[in-house]
C-alpha cells in the first residue's frame, strides 16, 4: 500500500489533539508575554527601587531631643555629636572574622552583636543594624582604622545628652538609655514609631516627657560599593528635632542645694508658695546621668542598681518618712480651729507625760514648764502636743492632715511619687483588722508612729501655710517651645484644694514658725543670729529607733540608728518667696543637720546674684562631690 493511503486514513480525532496542543501552548506564550510585559513595564518602577537596595543602605540620622532650660534660661541639658557604630548584614562577608575584630576594636562582647542582630532579625537585611553608641574617640580612630577591613561595618555621628550640671539636678532630669523589648511593644501599641537600639527617656522628666523631647527622626540612602563602602549619599530627609523644656528650677538655687547636700542622704526641695512651682529638688547621693546615658557598661550599671544607698531613688517624692515634729504646726491648726485649745490656754508640758502607766518622755529633760500654743510651736513640745493629741483624737488629725495634702500623691509631673501615710480609726481597721488605741494616738500627735509623708508633700503644706491657706499642684515645666519658637504648654498655676482653715488661726501658726527662729528658745534661733533673711520654719527629729537613752553625742550612736533630721519653713516670714524642705536621713537633729541646708538654699535664692558655689561650676566638681559624700556616709554606715 502506498503512503498516501495512510494519510488518507489517519484518525479524525488525533487531528483534534494538534490543534488543541498548539492552542494550549499560544495560550501559554501570550500569558508569559503579558506577564514579562507587566512586569518590565507596568511594574518598573517597583522593581527598579527593589533593585537599588543591592547599591544602597538606608540609615536612619536620629533627631536631637529637645533642649532643657532653667527658669532664667540656663541651659541644664544639651545634645553634643558622638559616633555609633552600625552593621549591615547583608554586606558582611566573614562574620567570625569580622566579630573578631570588632571585639578587639570595641568594648563590645560577641554575645553583645549576636543579641543586636537578634533584636532586628526581622528588618530588611540591608539596613543598619545599631551595635553600639557613643564610641569613645579612641574606639573611633581604630575603627575607622579597620573599617575597609570589615565589609559592612559603618560609623555615623548622631546627637548624644550631654547634661552640664551632671549629679546635681540628675533625680530631676533624669537620663536616656535603649529601648526595651517591652517599651517597644507598649509604644508600637501606642502608635508611636521606634525601633530597636532607640535611645528612649528611663526616668525623670525625660521619661515623663518623652513625647514632647523626642522629636522625628530623618534618615539617608547611602550608595555604598561591592564591599559596603559609602560612596554617596543618594537621598536625605533630615530629622526634626523635639520640643525644647523651660523649668521652674532655679538652677543656681538647686546647686546650691546639691553642694549643701553632696555629703549626706537625703532630699532638700523647695517651692514659690504662690504659685506652687518648684524652685529646686535634689535627692542624695544622686547618679551621673551623662554616665547613664551614653557609655556605661553592664558592670557599671549593675553598680549603680547595687548601690545600697539606692542611688535611683529620688527621696523628695519617693522617700516616705515621719514627719516628725514638723507635724505639730498641722496640728495645732487643728487644735485651734476645732476649739479644743485657744491661743492663750496654757498646759503643764513636763519632761514626761504618764498615760496608761507608761511615761511618753519630752525631748528637753527639765520640760517646758506652763506653756500656751505658741510657746509649744516654738520650743517644740512633745508633751503638750501629746494632750492636745488625746483631746483631739487621731481622726479628726487625719482629717486635718489630708486637707493639708498628707496621704495622696501631690500630681508633680514625676513617675514613682509615693502617697505617704495618714493614720486613722478606720484605716487600723481595715489595714490590721483591729481597733486604734489611744496611746497610738499619742504618737501621731508629733508626727511619729504610722504617719508618713514624703518631703514634697510637707514643702506642699509648708507653702499652704505659708500663702494662707492654697495647697498648690506643684509645676516643673513652665513652658514648652517648638524648635520654630512657638509656646504649645504653658501652664496656669492649679490648685490642689483649699485648707478651709481661718486666716486667724493660720496667723497663729505663722507666728509660731516665726518664733522658732527668732525667739529666745527656738530651736532654730540660730538661723535669726546669722543670716537677715526672715525666716519661719520648724525643725524636726524623727525617731528611727527606739534608744534605752537619747543624746545629742550623734557620733556615738551607729549610724543606721541616728534619728532623721527635718527642716521646714519659709522665707522672708513677712512676705513668702520661697518654701523648703530638708530631711537628712539618719542625721540626728533637725537643727544642726538640715537647719543648715535650708539656710544655704534660702540665700542662694534670696540672697542676691552670687555666682555658683565654691568649686562647683557647670559641668565640674560634681563627682567628686557626689564620690565624698557617699564615701562619707558608708564610713558612718560601718561604724
Amino acid at each position: 500500500m502506498s503512503g498516501s493511503y495512510f494519510k488518507d486514513k489517519e484518525p479524525r480525532e488525533l487531528k483534534g489533539r494538534v490543534y488543541a496542543a498548539v492552542l494550549l501552548a499560544g495560550a501559554a506564550f501570550f500569558i508569559l508575554a503579558a506577564r514579562l510585559w507587566y512586569l518590565q513595564v507596568f511594574q518598573h518602577s517597583h522593581f527598579h527601587e527593589l533593585s537599588l537596595n543591592n547599591a544602597t543602605r538606608i540609615i536612619k540620622a536620629a533627631a536631637p531631643r529637645g533642649l532643657i532650660y532653667d527658669r532664667l534660661g540656663v541651659k541644664v541639658a544639651e545634645n553634643r555629636p558622638g559616633f555609633d557604630l552600625y552593621i549591615v548584614p547583608e554586606d558582611v562577608k566573614d562574620w567570625d572574622a569580622t566579630k573578631r575584630m570588632l571585639t578587639g576594636l570595641v568594648d563590645i562582647e560577641v554575645e553583645d552583636i549576636d543579641d543586636k542582630l537578634e533584636k532586628s532579625r526581622k528588618r530588611p537585611r540591608f539596613q543598619a543594624v545599631k551595635l553600639k553608641q557613643d564610641l569613645t574617640w579612641e574606639e573611633t580612630a581604630r575603627v575607622e582604622s579597620f573599617r575597609f577591613e570589615m565589609p559592612g561595618v559603618l560609623l555615623e555621628v548622631a546627637p548624644k545628652r550631654s547634661y552640664v550640671f551632671s549629679e546635681a539636678v540628675s533625680h530631676v532630669l533624669g537620663y536616656l538609655g535603649e529601648i526595651s523589648e517591652k517599651e517597644l511593644k507598649e509604644r508600637e501599641s501606642e502608635g508611636e514609631k521606634y525601633s530597636a537600639g532607640d535611645l528612649v527617656g528611663k526616668y525623670g522628666l525625660e521619661k515623663y516627657f518623652e513625647k514632647e523631647l523626642r522629636g522625628v527622626d530623618g534618615g539617608k540612602e547611602v550608595e555604598v560599593d561591592a564591599v559596603g563602602r559609602k560612596i554617596r549619599v543618594v537621598n536625605w530627609r533630615p530629622p526634626y528635632p523635639g520640643n525644647d523644656l523651660k523649668l521652674t528650677i532655679d538652677v543656681k538655687t538647686q546647686v546650691a542645694a546639691w553642694a549643701a547636700m553632696r555629703e549626706k542622704v537625703g532630699a532638700a526641695v523647695a517651692m514659690d508658695p504662690k504659685t506652687g512651682k518648684i524652685l529646686a529638688m535634689v535627692s542624695s547621693p544622686s547618679f551621673d546621668a551623662n554616665a547613664l546615658s551614653s557609655r556605661m557598661t553592664p558592670a557599671e550599671w549593675k553598680a549603680v542598681i547595687d548601690n545600697p544607698f539606692n542611688v535611683l531613688n529620688n527621696r523628695a517624692i519617693q522617700g516616705q518618712y515621719p514627719p516628725a515634729s514638723t507635724y505639730k504646726p498641722i496640728h495645732a491648726a487643728a487644735a485651734l480651729e476645732e476649739g479644743v485649745i485657744s491661743p492663750g490656754t496654757k498646759i503643764f508640758s513636763g519632761p514626761s507625760f504618764w498615760f496608761a502607766g507608761r511615761a511618753y518622755r519630752d525631748w528637753k529633760e527639765e520640760g517646758h514648764g506652763h506653756i500656751n500654743v505658741h510657746k509649744a510651736i516654738v520650743q517644740s513640745s512633745d508633751t503638750f502636743f501629746y494632750q492636745v493629741g488625746l483631746k483631739l483624737g487621731v481622726d479628726r488629725l487625719a482629717e486635718y492632715s489630708r486637707r493639708f495634702g498628707f496621704g495622696s500623691k501631690t500630681g508633680v509631673p514625676l513617675h514613682g511619687e509615693k502617697p505617704g501615710l495618714v493614720p486613722s480609726s478606720e484605716w487600723k481597721r481595715k489595714a490590721y483588722k483591729t481597733k486604734w488605741y489611744e496611746g497610738e494616738t499619742i504618737s501621731v500627735s508629733v508626727g511619729q508612729g504610722y504617719m508618713l509623708s514624703t518631703p514634697l508633700q510637707l514643702l506642699n503644706a509648708y507653702a499652704a501655710i505659708a500663702n494662707g491657706g492654697t495647697l498648690w499642684k506643684p509645676i516643673l515645666v513652665d513652658e514648652i517651645t517648638t524648635p520654630e519658637g512657638k509656646v504649645v504648654y504653658d501652664p496656669e498655676p492649679e490648685k490642689n484644694g483649699e485648707l478651709g482653715i481661718s486666716e486667724k488661726t493660720m496667723e497663729h501658726v505663722r507666728n509660731g514658725l516665726a518664733g522658732v527662729t527668732h525667739e529666745d528658745g527656738g530651736t532654730a534661733r540660730f538661723l535669726s543670729r546669722t543670716t537677715d533673711l526672715k525666716i519661719a520654719g520648724k525643725t524636726g527629729t524623727a525617731q528611727v529607733a527606739r534608744l534605752i537613752k537619747r543624746t545629742r553625742d550623734v557620733e556615738s550612736i551607729p549610724y543606721k540608728l541616728r534619728d532623721h533630721a527635718w527642716f521646714a519653713g519659709f522665707a522672708p516670714y513677712d512676705d513668702p518667696q520661697i518654701a523648703v524642705v530638708v530631711i537628712v536621713e539618719h542625721g540626728g537633729f533637725g537643727a544642726t543637720a538640715a537647719a543648715p541646708v535650708a539656710k544655704e538654699i534660702f540665700k542662694a535664692y534670696l540672697g542676691g546674684p552670687e555666682g555658683l558655689p565654691e568649686g562647683l561650676t557647670a559641668g565640674s566638681g560634681a563627682e567628686e562631690g557626689n564620690a565624698a559624700g557617699i564615701t562619707s556616709v558608708r564610713a558612718e554606715a560601718s561604724r
